[in-house]
């Protein structure tokens, strides 16, 4: 029997040891396709039974270079790289990784760059190293007594973010998720509304949402319009849910007092997205996420679904549905 290829996209973890010894029982073998290579002619070569991707493109050219695939993985929970109706069409599993323990990194990360935003942190030390003092007053910052915050997306990640702001004053929380039921809103006491409202209200907006066509610039010129000069933006989820071009204008006009932003519509970032001149903004790269035991879980995990899939098995958090035979 031929050995199963498994092709990982995009490497960017420091080993894939997990990967090889979850595989490897199974009777696979791990290749890596690096950044530099153009993927469809490297996928042909390989002819892979299993992909493991980040955030490269899985598109129809990229299915149709593989004949015998039968699984794509996204190390992560976004799929929005990945086209689900060509993999469904030739009943190709797509699968994530939703549960891999990053909720308190995530959250961790928004009330990070929500404190240095609101503090100016960033600033405050560029003037301390070039020699100024004392300009605190030069830049106000306003009070958050009783502030509100509001979520776009208040799925697992969003549940603890709100508790971790919750203890820096924040007890009103306004949520706009068309998944969330009365019932989970009053269980998290939590006020759920139209996105309008949310924007006009929210002194601090984060990000939770996955990106699909409904999502794709929901926080977008004229909604950012609608807040109060006050506000903070934080996007820890998608970059895509924000017009990048709208948001750099409002904070360029003083329209918004500041944004913390870990993700971007094309990443790595280009050098000229507007964020990167905006003031009181600060930019990370995509690693909300990440801390050691999040990544080793989150590669094991992925790992696991392509096991699953080799043995004959669908996956446990298999995106793409189709009905199985019974």
């Amino acid at each position: 029997m031929t050995t199963p290829t498994i092709a990982i996209l995009e490497p960017g973890y420091a080993a894939y040891d997990t990967e090889t010894a979850v595989l490897g029982a199974a009777g696979a073998r791990i290749v890596t396709v690096g950044e530099d290579v153009d993927a469809v002619p490297a996928l042909g070569d390989l002819n892979p039974r299993a992909i493991l991707v980040r955030e490269r493109t899985i598109g129809q050219a990229e299915l149709t270079a593989c004949p015998d695939l039968k699984v794509v993985v996204r190390y992560g929970v976004g799929t929005d790289n990945i086209d689900l109706e060509a993999a469904r069409a030739r009943q190709i599993y797509v699968a994530n990784v939703p549960d891999y323990g990053a909720e308190n990194e995530v959250s961790d990360h928004a009330l990070s760059l929500y404190l240095a935003v609101q503090r100016r942190v960033a600033s405050r030390d560029a003037e301390v190293r070039a020699g100024h003092w004392g300009l605190g007053q030069a830049a106000p910052i306003p009070s958050r007594e009783d502030a509100v915050l509001g979520l776009i997306g208040c799925g697992r990640i969003g549940l603890v973010t709100l508790t971790k702001f919750r203890a820096f004053g924040f007890q009103r929380v306004l949520v706009h998720d068309p998944f969330m039921s009365p019932d989970a809103a009053r269980a998290a006491d939590v006020e759920l509304t139209d996105m309008d409202s949310l924007c006009a209200t929210a002194d601090v907006i984060s990000l939770h949402a996955p990106l699909t066509p409904d999502t794709h610039h929901i926080l977008n010129a004229d909604r950012l319009a609608r807040m109060k000069p006050t506000s903070i933006v934080i996007n820890v989820s998608r970059g895509g849910l924000v017009d990048e071009t709208a948001l750099a204008t409002a904070l360029q006009d003083g329209r918004l007092f500041g944004a913390g932003i870990d993700v971007f519509e094309v990443e790595p970032i280009r050098p000229d997205n507007p964020l990167l001149g905006a003031p009181n903004t600060l930019l990370s790269d995509h690693n909300a996420w990440y801390s050691e035991r999040s990544v080793s879980l989150l590669q094991r995990k992925a790992a696991q679904e392509i096991a699953r899939v080799l043995s004959g098995q669908p996956p446990v958090n298999w995106v793409n549905r189709w009905p199985l035979d019974p």
